[in-house]
């Protein structure tokens, strides 16, 4: 039945906004400016990629040459202010051997004779189990920093006279850190196998290795999955003394 022609349809529409349409409005558009914000970040690009990654790690890698370099010209230095120094010190004879074994005991000089080298290494890629042993996780296939620590730490309780890992020469302030499957050290990169010697009784390090429960457990890991296990004795091997800056870095209060 259709109105007459005088009759409005229905009620007055009010063009008033409801709450409710504010609020869809003002979500799409929100929307719509973290889509726009969005690709002016990417460029266009796929935001997961591994880019910024790759330009970390090349920055870590350029860090860690330029230390290199900084810690040979700090050892340069360092050699010509001692021979400046013992030129006319002024000081006894018992006084030089004093302070020579104090260098050799602090790890500043060189330092020879017998030892050995560990090197560790993460298993092979796609490593499976052995037969009766769990699949493994991600985290059972790499060196970890605690790996290294115990075999720092079994070659200190067997007397070694002196350690390096890789190319520095370990000194009591020292820290071996990793950070993913790399080591940070005295503020160079590495990346395995890692290569650990020590200077002492190779006897007595080799059987500190052994007795260390850290590394009996490091065992269960090669057996089982494939990490990297390699000891190798020398008659005699040279370990460089340590070149790097000696001050110590702590925090300080914020006054």
């Amino acid at each position: 039945m259709s109105n007459s022609a005088g009759t409005p349809a229905g009620p007055g529409r009010s063009h008033r906004w409801r709450p409710v349409r504010v609020l869809t409005a003002a979500v799409f558009a929100l929307a719509g400016l973290i889509f726009v914000t969005s690709f002016n970040t990417a460029k266009g690009t796929n935001l997961r990629t591994d880019a910024s990654l790759l330009r970390l790690s090349d920055l870590i890698e350029e860090r860690s040459h330029k230390n290199a370099g900084l810690d040979e010209s700090a050892a340069a230095l360092r050699q010509r202010v001692d021979t400046l120094a013992a030129r006319d010190d002024g000081s006894t004879k018992a006084q030089d051997e004093r302070l020579r074994a104090l260098e050799a005991a602090a790890g500043t000089t060189e330092t020879s004779g017998p030892g050995l080298t560990v090197t560790l290494n993460d298993a092979p890629p796609n490593a499976q189990a052995a037969p009766g042993y769990p699949e493994p996780q991600a985290n059972d296939l790499v060196i970890h920093q605690q790996d290294l620590q115990a075999v720092v730490n079994a070659l200190w309780q067997g007397g070694a006279k002196g350690i390096k890992v890789m190319d520095q020469r370990l000194i009591s302030t020292s820290a071996v850190r990793c950070v993913g499957n790399t080591l940070i050290l005295q503020g160079r990169v590495y990346s395995p196998p890692y290569k650990i010697t020590a200077v002492g009784d190779r006897d007595r390090l080799g059987k500190a290795l052994a007795d260390s429960p850290a590394l009996q457990n490091y065992q269960l890991y090669v057996k089982a999955y494939g990490l990297g296990w390699k000891v190798d004795e020398h008659k005699a091997v040279t370990l460089p003394g340590y070149s790097g800056t000696v001050d110590l870095h702590y925090a300080k209060p914020v006054s």
